[in-house]
């Protein structure tokens, strides 16, 4: 109870300083990223007696945003003079708010950033260099260099590193031994998938909820020696079409034959509530490992992890960063935006309210310390982040300019081979043709 009251006691205070400064305001649950917070750009962030406002803007359901409320108001509280205005929107509406706020150059000071955008917004020169900071806003004490280097753009580092994530099969052991499955082991093969996804079928029940095109075809691309994307940006990292073709028959074959759903089944759930693994008509799902605790949170039902099948799943598993905080380069008080960044990753009482729903913290310190406030099915997470730092490889350089639009024609491609619309061959050459143009341009 005192903690909904704190919650809606600093959702109210965010309102108050909103009000006040003149944005516009939603009558919504949530906030939208604001078109029309034009007039409080970085050039009135200082007030007249020195006292700094700084917008910040992420993406996220209603659970994100009520903790980083908290997160926020805590800052303030340890920072008598710095003001945060929050800007939160669902995925699809982040962005594209956020694209005409770039054009205009009247970024937020602090914007959540996410891998398939950085080098974007880093390349047209939206985003400041974060190295000036280190080791004097931003405290590397306890952050490894490759974390660090995660958010790396050339030759600076535009996006600091706020979670690390895994990808694995997060699924129901109960339903999994009805179907005659004892358990998963860490060495499965992708003919193990196929053969466990029958007895599924045979059950009446979904094995798991298909594949997030870009994630996964760049998973098993790295099992085979490959990547998505060049490491320089240039065109596709894989010279072998038949590795997509490999791969998106898998997915065509499990939607054929009942293994997964159809994207058009999927695409009609009311929310993640409707999801069949959810209900316990589907094994599993898999997905990153910070959507975990969130599954259970809404199930019935309890989840284990398992890694991604094999052979070599150890080159094609590696540690992501969950998304980045980046500064804006039209702000005009980096430095406290820097500092935020700093409380964020690096303060022990705001990682409580995090509990690393944002990906498994990135300072060790933190890590270990929040093993005795996390529960059961955090634990499970900072155990599988554990193993997979064991069992990864190096995640490369990061998405080019244009990946977005890419990741949205892999997915129109995948859906239309689901519906077996194209075939796996055909799709192959149309998404080499599409995503080499938008790279070459």
């Amino acid at each position: 109870m005192k903690k909904s009251l704190f919650v809606l006691l600093g959702i109210m205070m965010t309102l108050w300083l909103a009000a006040c400064s003149g944005d516009d305001s939603s009558e919504d649950a949530t906030s939208d990223v604001d078109d029309d917070a034009t007039e409080d750009t970085a050039d009135d962030a200082a007030t007249s007696d020195g006292d700094v406002t700084l917008r910040i803007a992420w993406w996220g359901e209603q659970t994100r945003n009520d903790y980083t409320l908290e997160v926020i108001e805590l800052f303030e509280e340890n920072n008598p003079g710095i003001t945060l205005e929050p800007e939160y929107a669902s995925w699809d509406d982040y962005w594209q708010k956020l694209a005409p706020q770039a054009a205009a150059n009247e970024l937020p000071d602090i914007i959540a950033m996410d891998l398939s955008y950085l080098s974007q917004y880093a390349n047209n020169n939206q985003l400041a260099d974060l190295t000036p900071f280190f080791d004097n806003q931003i405290d590397l004490t306890h952050i490894s260099e490759d974390i660090v280097n995660g958010g790396a753009v050339e030759e600076g580092v535009y996006g600091f590193n706020i979670g690390v994530n895994a990808v694995g099969l997060h699924y129901n052991q109960e339903l999994l031994k009805e179907v005659g499955i004892d358990e998963i082991p860490a060495d499965w093969t992708w003919d193990d998938y196929i053969e466990m996804s029958n007895n599924a079928v045979d059950n009446d029940v979904y094995f798991d909820t298909g594949f997030q095109p870009d994630v996964f075809f760049n998973f098993y691309l790295r099992q085979h020696g490959q990547r998505l994307y060049a490491e320089d940006g240039s065109g596709l990292g894989y010279d072998d079409d038949q590795l997509f073709v490999d791969f998106f028959t898998i997915v065509r074959d499990q939607v054929e034959k009942e293994a997964s759903p159809t994207p058009d089944y999927l695409a009609q759930l009311a929310g993640p509530e409707e999801d069949p693994t959810v209900k316990g008509e589907g094994i599993g799902v898999f997905q990153w490992s910070n959507q975990f605790v969130g599954l259970e949170q809404i199930s019935d039902y309890e989840f284990e992890i398992a890694p991604m099948p094999g052979p070599n799943a150890e080159d094609g598993l590696f540690l992501k960063p969950s998304m980045f905080f980046s500064i804006s380069e039209n702000s005009e008080q980096k430095e406290a935006a820097a500092q935020f960044i700093d409380f964020f990753v690096n303060d022990l009482e705001a990682n409580k309210l995090i509990l690393g729903e944002r990906g498994v913290p990135v300072n060790s310190e933190i890590n270990e310390a929040l093993l005795d406030e996390v529960s059961d099915s955090q634990a499970k997470v900072f155990e599988y982040i554990a193993w997979a730092e064991e069992n990864s490889t190096e995640m490369g350089a990061p998405d080019p300019a244009g990946a977005g639009e890419i990741i949205s024609a892999l997915d129109n491609l995948s859906e239309q081979v689901s519906y077996g619309e194209i075939s796996p061959e055909d799709a192959a050459e149309h998404f080499r043709n599409q995503a080499e143009g938008i790279l070459g341009n």
